[in-house]
């Protein structure tokens, strides 16, 4: 094999190895224990989501989760999570994009219904977790789903921004059918909250053993290629 083939083969190896760890979404430890991931980054967007889309309830905080958006906000400013040295406590509920040219309903400036992928929300749906407009999560999706835990497939979900045409209202994002929509603020028993953080948040988890093994592959490979080479010089 001639020096050229032998960078071709340190080429694929290195790209492949770069698509794995640029992954969308990327496990995350916050507790110390690498053994379990409590959030995943997005490196699309820039933000860290939870692993559990219902921690209000997990952690024993509200009963079922399901709160009105001030208390919604206000659990999500005021969670915490230490890994023994780092502490993260940047939490917020997610952003809906206004105006979205994604959504499939426009009105008067305002974006909603289908498909609005220019959310936080629905760019996880969507984008990260093989959502399709107007079906059920539960119904569509791809292997990221998996990720994470405690998605109700009849839930509806808190937006940090407010529904500025009536401001009784904020954004909200269903699960059921993918809906985006404005919701009162007010509403009971209220919807559900899924924190996320601005930027990366976490220890950054382990490769996973097909990257190891991927990477042992690739480097016998590269190993064998170079000492045949040897031997036919």
């Amino acid at each position: 094999m001639n020096t050229q083939k032998l960078h071709m083969v340190a080429l694929v190896l290195a790209t492949g190895l770069s698509g794995a760890a640029q992954a969308a979404l990327q496990a995350r430890d916050l507790d110390g224990n690498l053994a379990t991931f409590e959030a995943y980054y997005d490196t699309d967007l820039n933000i860290t989501w939870l692993a559990d889309a219902n921690y209000a309830q997990t952690s024993g905080y509200d009963a079922d989760g399901m709160m009105n958006w001030g208390d919604a906000k206000t659990w999500a400013a005021n969670l915490s999570f230490t890994d023994g040295v780092n502490v993260y406590d940047n939490w917020r509920l997610p952003t809906t994009l206004q105006p979205d040219a994604s959504c499939g309903s426009q009105a008067g400036g305002v974006s909603y219904g289908n498909g609005c992928a220019g959310s936080e929300m629905g760019h996880l749906v969507f984008l990260e977790l093989g959502g399709v407009a107007g079906w059920g999560i539960t119904t569509t999706h791809n292997s990221n789903y998996n990720l994470f835990q405690n998605i109700d497939p009849l839930s509806t979900y808190w937006s940090e921004t407010e529904y500025v045409p009536d401001a009784t209202r904020a954004w909200t994002f269903s699960m059921y059918n993918s809906y985006q929509f404005g919701g009162y603020k007010n509403q009971y028993p209220g919807y559900y909250a899924w924190a996320v953080s601005s930027g990366e948040v976490g220890i950054t988890a382990v490769p996973e053993a097909d990257t190891w093994a991927m990477l042992l592959a690739g480097l016998g490979l590269v190993g064998f290629a170079v000492r045949r080479r040897v031997t036919v010089k």
